[in-house]
């Protein structure tokens, strides 16, 4: 366990857009006298530590497939007893985690989706397109592909697959002939190598544009060794299931792939079923969700110059008006 990230943990690192997170979940967790809020990525556990502080009757379940979030959070977050709960898993599992935990509903779910910022900042990870590691990207080191099995050992039309459907990325063909290319030579395990393989193989006009021109493909080799989007798939509506009246899901999505999934299931949640002829909604057909925010909602400049993470933020919450 790295010094850097027990610092983070004492420098008070802000969570991304913490206050408004807290905002929109209060409603939810003061409309009840024993609210159970779930924090379905708990990371370094700074969005628990806000709800813990803030309200003396909460139970908080934390959630994250990488034990060493589990593992800093815990201490982190151990004055506040039996109030937290840590859980090492997956969130697409979160209906068992809340039903094992003996609760049949509850009243606050939160989703702050992505890589954190702890996993970017350790090198060994290997999410990192600006420092040179292993190609890894495992969210959850004790199993699962890392990302250079995938480069290793996929097809050309699996690897071109990834490449567009989770980056979006143009020119996935002339990258992944030069992946191949390069993977008959030596096996890929190198961040720094794939970064410039990469950039040797995008056009120059359009490398002067965009960022880093890595960033597309290590965010499509991430999504594809965590199965981020099968898991968001599936966690999303679950989450539904899992909410008592009156409580709120918080969603923050840093990419338009999963802000895609949320947008879907959330519009899809405060959509009504009577049929559009009829002049008034029957209540068996109501919706049984209503928007918090209609749209997607942005950072602010504070939230930004807080924590730059929060840049590319979307954030989407709804909340459960009938049962």
């Amino acid at each position: 366990m790295s010094g850097k990230i027990e610092d983070r943990i004492s420098d008070k690192h802000i969570s991304v857009m913490l206050n408004r997170c807290l905002t929109l979940l209060s409603p939810s967790i003061e409309s009840t006298s024993n609210p159970v809020v779930v924090d379905a990525t708990l990371g370094l556990g700074g969005h628990s530590e806000a709800i813990l502080k803030k309200y003396s009757n909460v139970v908080v379940i934390g959630i994250d497939r990488d034990p060493e979030a589990i593992s800093l959070a815990t201490k982190r977050l151990a004055g506040f007893g039996t109030r937290f709960v840590a859980v090492h898993a997956v969130y697409d599992q979160l209906l068992s985690i809340i039903s094992d935990l003996g609760y049949d509903k509850v009243n606050g779910i939160l989703f702050d989706l992505g890589v954190s910022s702890m996993q970017v900042d350790e090198n060994q990870r290997g999410f990192s397109y600006s420092k040179d590691a292993p190609l890894d990207m495992r969210m959850d080191r004790s199993s699962g592909l890392c990302a250079s099995d995938i480069l290793n050992t996929y097809s050309r039309d699996e690897l071109i697959s990834i490449l567009r459907n989770f980056g979006e990325e143009r020119f996935a063909p002339r990258i992944v002939d030069a992946i191949i290319r390069a993977r008959e030579v030596a096996p890929l395990n190198s961040t720094s190598f794939l970064a410039e393989l990469v950039k040797e193989n995008i056009p120059a006009a359009t490398r002067r544009t965009g960022g880093n021109p890595a960033k597309r493909t290590f965010q499509a080799l991430r999504i594809a060794v965590n199965d981020e989007l099968g898991a968001l798939s599936r966690a999303i509506p679950d989450s539904l299931q899992g909410l008592a009246v009156g409580g709120r899901i918080v969603v923050m999505s840093f990419q338009s792939l999963e802000d895609r999934i949320v947008k879907e299931v959330f519009v899809k949640a405060c959509t009504s079923l009577t049929p559009r002829d009829l002049p008034i909604d029957l209540p068996q057909f109501a919706a049984k969700f209503s928007f918090v925010i209609k749209n997607s909602e942005t950072p602010t400049a504070l939230d930004i110059e807080e924590n730059s993470r929060a840049q590319s933020v979307r954030l989407r919450a709804i909340e459960r008006v009938a049962a």
